[in-house]
């Protein structure tokens, strides 16, 4: 597996809230798409939960695997997983890169015997917007999946849902011009309850919607689990530590397992 960051950009404009403002704990649909010819979506799960459980035990004593040989010499013939997000994708605070969210659901596939290459686009502070204005660069880099990550600074700052739905609308309608045959993965996020019912209830639905609309799969909020649990965030209770980074990647890396990486046929 072989990774490629980009340095974190230092953000303005997120603000501590109390970690409990983030958790919602609402589940949401998520779209599983018909299983390609070979094995059974039921096997696929199983030895997912098998290899997070072995992986949840060993991370963190195991050293990160990082570049090398071994990595290049595959990397032609591993379908490469693209993640575009917030700090919360770019691992801010954290002191290894590695252990960011998405290069542990890198390990955590090359655990279930499905290697891919992570390419981790993270910019902290980066809201819907941002990700907007960056995303026709983005795409120069080839992916079989993407993992779209964004909406969680919008909502902090309580900017207009509707400005942020235009955004990811906008965003999701340039991977399809562009990478039309990526498989795409939009992340639920969540706004903070001080922001009013009308609001946060608003900001939830639209994820939903628009993964419903754009037929993309939806993936569980990214900090279900994490978010208002002080032993699992950092001092300033919006990003996660080590450990909740690891739970964070495993909700990410349970939708991806729901299907092939890359349909057999491609």
């Amino acid at each position: 597996m072989r990774t490629k960051e980009m340095p974190p950009v230092n953000g303005r404009g997120i603000r501590k809230v109390s970690g409990s403002a983030l958790r919602l704990g609402l589940l949401l649909l998520t779209l599983v798409a018909a299983c390609a010819r070979g094995e059974s979506a039921a096997a696929r799960e199983r030895r997912a939960d098998t290899a997070t459980a072995a992986d949840e035990r060993s991370l963190a004593t195991e050293p990160a695997p990082r570049n090398g040989p071994a990595a290049t010499s595959r990397a032609h013939s591993e379908p490469t997983v693209l993640f575009i997000g917030t700090s919360l994708t770019a691992g801010y605070g954290l002191d290894d890169p590695e252990d960011a969210y998405p290069n542990v659901v890198g390990r955590m596939l090359d655990s279930a015997g499905m290697p891919a290459r992570i390419v981790n686009l993270g910019v902290s502070g980066e809201t819907s917007a941002g990700a907007r204005a960056r995303i026709d660069w983005v795409l120069r880099n080839p992916a079989d999946v993407i993992v779209v990550e964004t909406g969680a600074n919008d909502g902090l700052r309580g900017l207009s849902v509707q400005a942020a739905r235009d955004n990811i609308q906008a965003i999701l309608d340039r991977i399809r011009t562009v990478r039309p045959a990526a498989r795409v993965l939009l992340v639920q996020m969540e706004a903070p309850p001080n922001l009013g019912a009308r609001y946060t209830t608003d900001f939830h639905a639209m994820f939903p919607d628009l993964a419903r609309r754009n037929g993309v799969e939806l993936v569980p909020f990214l900090l279900e689990g994490v978010a208002g649990d002080p032993s699992l965030n950092q001092p300033d209770g919006i990003h996660p530590n080590v450990a909740g980074a690891r739970i964070a990647a495993r909700t990410v890396f349970r939708a991806l397992v729901r299907k092939p990486l890359v349909d057999s046929d491609d």
